[in-house]
């Protein structure tokens, strides 16, 4: 039974409890936004640098404004934002160089969908990459992921995600915030059915349709 969750140690403990013939599926949303996240701590090193190091108030504040360049994916980019990419990659080849670190390893679980063994050995060669790339974040990170090895192998075989629980998640999370001043939970419970399920729940002032 494949079971889809994130990296966190009392996830694995859990299953390991209760569920201790379930696959442990890791979920590759979790493991791209580790890689935004250490992208994000390279900008930021990058544009610590500019202004410390260098004193160059310009390009400091040109790496600032990087983030959504470097965060979004590469098809999604604006002009302005891959001409911003264009500029990092000619003045920033380590910055550069992070940024292509993520955007394989998202690459990585789109060839999963439609080539999973390609896959695994895609991310394989992202590890050796990653080891020795020289940029601190990206090293920890493959570490990380080397701990989570098993459990990211089996989110590229089996192209599990936790996506449809996430977006249901957060729609929940707007539907209760909408209800506040509902004087029952009921009335809130009511509407998430209403907006997110199948069941279509009787609504007040309506009488239940018979066939």
């Amino acid at each position: 039974m494949p079971e889809g969750a994130d990296g966190a140690a009392w996830i694995a403990e859990v299953l390991a409890e209760r569920a201790p013939h379930a696959l442990r599926v890791m979920d590759p949303f979790h493991v791209i936004a580790r890689a935004t996240e250490a992208l994000d701590a390279e900008r930021r090193a990058s544009w610590n640098r500019a202004r410390r190091e260098a004193g160059d108030a310009e390009r400091a504040r040109a790496l600032k404004d990087s983030r959504f360049a470097l965060w979004k994916n590469e098809a999604d980019l604006t002009d302005r934002q891959a001409a911003k990419l264009a500029w990092i990659a000619a003045t920033d080849p380590r910055l550069h160089r992070a940024w292509r670190l993520k955007e394989a390893l998202r690459a990585v679980f789109t060839l999963a969908r439609t080539r999973p063994r390609a896959a695994l050995k895609a991310l394989d060669r992202w590890i050796g990459w990653a080891r020795r790339c020289r940029i601190d974040t990206f090293v920890d990170l493959q570490r990380r992921i080397r701990r989570h090895y098993d459990a990211i192998r089996a989110a590229l075989t089996t192209c599990m995600s936790n996506g449809l629980i996430e977006s249901t998640n957060t729609k929940t999370r707007l539907i209760i915030r909408r209800g506040f001043g509902f004087h029952t939970a009921e009335a809130i419970t009511a509407l998430a059915m209403l907006t997110l399920a199948g069941d279509k729940p009787t609504l007040p002032g309506r009488q239940p349709q018979t066939e």
